[in-house]
């Protein structure tokens, strides 16, 4: 069976891997298609296109967008975006000068926690790609701080977590709006992170973004079990929504997360290519 990766990090974003190298693993563990959803940049997609293009894999231009939520985390895909979009360049660079004023505020409190991290070390460990909650995540692990990124997340950067700063600006209206003007299909990443208390409410949500313009759900992730990747495609198929999947890999900032393969649970199947490329093509 044909499988495909639409959910995958470089150094663009917080990855560890830069786009050509994820290309060249996506070719090395059989996947015949790849999407780059870097947050809030389309600076690798390029790289990862001419890369993709002399290997003869299919590439799909994405982006990960972080919107604003009341509880949980919502993150918005956008499948087969224009790059050249002026209203999606506008609003990338508007999120990614929210992200640089975010970083210091995140550093400061974990300092006055007793770890000792400073700017110009993740600008070294981000190789030039813009600086994300990963980043410090590793640098905390390299300097003895935590055992994982996982134990940095779960104990100080998550959501409500003791060094944790906002940074979402962007309505999920004004982030489905964006990609859709760019010319791509909007997709609800990892429905999980909502954190709803029961399915009704997990539908109900889904079903006010598909009114403002949204045209697919990622059923298929890392961390959804068996049961919460049938539901999700359960929602897809009531609510006529393109089910998608992806690993959401980012290399050394999630080692646990192997890229096509997730944690060992995915096997994601060509079929959402098809499906995403059938609604881009109606639009």
């Amino acid at each position: 069976m044909k499988i495909c990766d639409l959910h995958t990090h470089t150094t663009a974003s917080d990855g560890s891997d830069s786009p050509e190298e994820l290309i060249n693993l996506a070719r090395a563990v059989g996947l015949s298609a790849i999407s780059i959803t870097d947050h809030d940049t389309t600076a690798g997609l390029d790289a990862g296109a001419n890369r993709a293009k002399e290997i003869g894999l299919e590439f799909i231009p994405g982006v990960e967008l972080s919107v604003s939520f009341p509880k949980g985390n919502m993150h918005l895909l956008g499948y087969y975006i224009d790059q050249g979009s002026h209203l999606l360049q506008s609003v990338l660079s508007r999120v990614q000068a929210a992200r640089a004023e975010r970083n210091p505020r995140i550093l400061h409190r974990l300092r006055q926690l007793g770890m000792d991290l400073h700017m110009p070390e993740l600008e070294e460990m981000a190789q030039g790609g813009q600086i994300g909650r990963p980043h410090i995540a590793r640098l905390m692990v390299e300097k003895g701080y935590v055992r994982s990124v996982k134990q940095a997340f779960d104990k100080y950067l998550k959501k409500g977590g003791p060094a944790y700063a906002p940074k979402s600006i962007l309505s999920p209206f004004e982030a489905i709006g964006t990609i859709r003007e760019a010319g791509g299909v909007p997709v609800l990443a990892h429905p999980f992170s909502l954190l709803t208390k029961d399915p009704e409410e997990l539908e109900g949500i889904i079903d006010e973004l598909k009114d403002q313009g949204l045209m697919g759900l990622e059923c298929y992730y890392s961390e959804h079990d068996e049961g919460f990747t049938a539901l999700c495609l359960s929602i897809a198929r009531r609510l006529d929504l393109v089910a998608t999947g992806g690993s959401d890999y980012h290399g050394k900032a999630k080692p646990y997360i192997k890229l096509g393969r997730g944690k060992g649970n995915l096997q994601i199947p060509y079929s959402c290519v098809e499906a995403i490329k059938a609604v881009r093509d109606a639009l």
